[in-house]
Parts: C-alpha cells; structure tokens; sequence
C-alpha cells in the first residue's frame, strides 16, 4: 500500500494541515543540495546532473562511507514506472564507473576540492580506492508512488536489487511549507542488497565475506584477534552490514593501508558491543575463530 503522511496542528482542536506541492522540483532538488542530511546523515553528494552518455543526466549522486555509490533519481513530472525505469537504465552508467571517473565527477561538483580530503573529513576516515564503487544504490525521489509500481520496486528488491523510493510530501502551515520524509522500504535493508550484491561483470561469489577493520584509538587488531571478534567502526552504517553474517561463514579481515591480516570463522550472529562478555572460567566461545593470521609490510 502506498505510503502517505498526514501531519496535524496541535491544539485542543488538533486541525490537519492540507497538503501542497513545491513550486518546482528544481527547487526540491536545490534544498536537497544545500542540506543533503534531507536524504541521509551518513551519504555524501559527489555529483549533480551528471551526464550519462545514455541521453540523460542523473539528478544527484552520493557516497556512503564504505565507498559504494547512491543514485538519486526525482520524479520530476514523470509517472512512478517511468522514473523507475530510467533510474534502473542510468545503474548500468553508474556500475560500470572507475575511481578515476568518480573523482572527476567530484571535481565539476565541487571545483577545487579534494574528494579524499573531503570524504576523510565528512566520514573521519580515509577513502579506499579498492572498494570505491564496489555496490550501489538506486533511490528514487517522489511525492506519491501508485500500487503498480510499488510492487515492481518490492519484486526488485525480493531479488535483492538494491533500490528504494523516499517520499517527500509538502504541508501548508499558514504561510509556511512543512517537508516530510518517509521510506517506502527500510534503508538498512537497500543497504544490506547493495552490500551482498557484486558489482560488474565478475566470477561467482565464492561465499565468503570481506571485512575492513579501521585501527585506531577505539579498536585494536591485536584485541580482536585475541579475543575473536570483529567490529562495524565508524558509525551504524558499518554495524549493519555485520548482519550478514551467520554461523559457518567465513571472513577475510583487512586493514587499511596494511594489507590482509586475517581470515575467520562466524560462530555467532552479531551483537552489540555492549553484550560482548569475557569469562575465562565459563571459556565462553568468541564470535569469530580465527583460522590463520599472518601480517603484511
């Protein structure tokens, strides 16, 4: 069912705001520029009307902190199904682009600025070119979605094709306009599809799972490898990505700038850090086993 939003004045007699409509998406794509929190606390915008070489242009473009890539698509005056369509044509432009090409695209969006350093600034962490761009997201902006095409984006994602519509609805407060947000789908799960899919033509997934494991003044290798575990630094994005993991997988540990340092064996779901437990007496079982370690200049 599609989603709607329906927001009213308090007072004792609560009155409904009535619903209205921007003067143009232009100028819901300009906010979006200006605040771009408006989509999400954890994407950086990269691009903006960026051109495809496919007969169009992608209305915006982010990043997430592990690298992979957001496509953002508006209505702009389209039916649902059509923008759906062009948003899953212009995927095939954005997989296929290079570090290289995303640093350029960076360079028209904002002229005289450093993607790493910005990225290193925006998310407190270096930016690995070996990852960049390894998955990606499709997002669709629109106001209302019709039952034809919300079935279509929830077949998709069944698939895990990972992509997700926000809605942004518009309220008459007097002489205000009052923006709401609201996800058709949950963004962790569109996280996680992106996360499992390959992106690119490449060989079958071999089942086994990648992790880059950030040293710094709040984790430790040496502890991890020790006590057996891995952990999601840098914020929620990374934490639940760890929900892919279950008994038996198995795990290769990298570290930035240093290399492959380990590969393990998933003996348990995630938890949180703060139901994480020591207890020599009981030889409580650690999350993850490692099977080798070996450490590279």
């Amino acid at each position: 069912m599609p989603v709607r939003t329906a927001i009213w004045r308090v007072g004792n007699q609560p009155e409904p705001l009535l619903e209205c409509s921007l003067a143009s998406e232009q100028l819901l794509e300009s906010m979006i520029v200006a605040s771009p929190r408006m989509l999400s606390d954890e994407w950086m915008l990269i691009g903006r009307q960026e051109d495809t070489g496919l007969g169009g242009r992608i209305d915006l473009l982010a990043i997430t902190p592990d690298g992979s890539l957001v496509l953002v698509e508006l209505k702009r005056g389209r039916t649902p199904r059509e923008v759906v369509a062009q948003a899953l044509d212009y995927a095939g432009w954005v997989e296929r682009l290079r570090a290289d090409e995303v640093v350029t695209i960076y360079g028209r969006f904002a002229p005289g600025r450093s993607l790493e350093a910005d990225f290193l600034s925006r998310f407190g962490q270096k930016l690995d070119e070996d990852s960049l761009n390894q998955s990606h997201q499709i997002i669709v902006v629109a106001s209302s979605l019709d039952d034809s095409t919300e079935r279509i984006i929830s077949y998709l994602n069944d698939r895990d094709v990972p992509i997700n519509v926000l809605f942004f609805q518009v309220f008459a407060n007097g002489n205000e306009q009052l923006l709401s947000r609201s996800w058709l789908l949950d963004p962790i799960r569109t996280q996680v599809s992106a996360a499992a899919a390959p992106a690119g033509p490449s060989e079958p997934w071999n089942g086994e799972f990648y992790c880059s494991f950030g040293e710094g003044n709040d984790r430790s290798w040496a502890e991890a490898a020790q006590y057996g575990f891995i952990s999601g630094g840098g914020g929620a994005w990374y934490s639940r990505t760890l929900q892919l993991l279950g008994p038996g997988d198995r795990v290769w540990v990298k570290i930035p700038d240093v290399g492959f340092v380990g590969v393990g064996r998933v003996t348990g779901r995630a938890q949180p850090a703060s139901a994480f437990r020591l207890s020599a007496a009981t030889g409580d079982r650690p999350a993850l086993e490692l099977l080798r370690r070996r450490n590279l200049p």
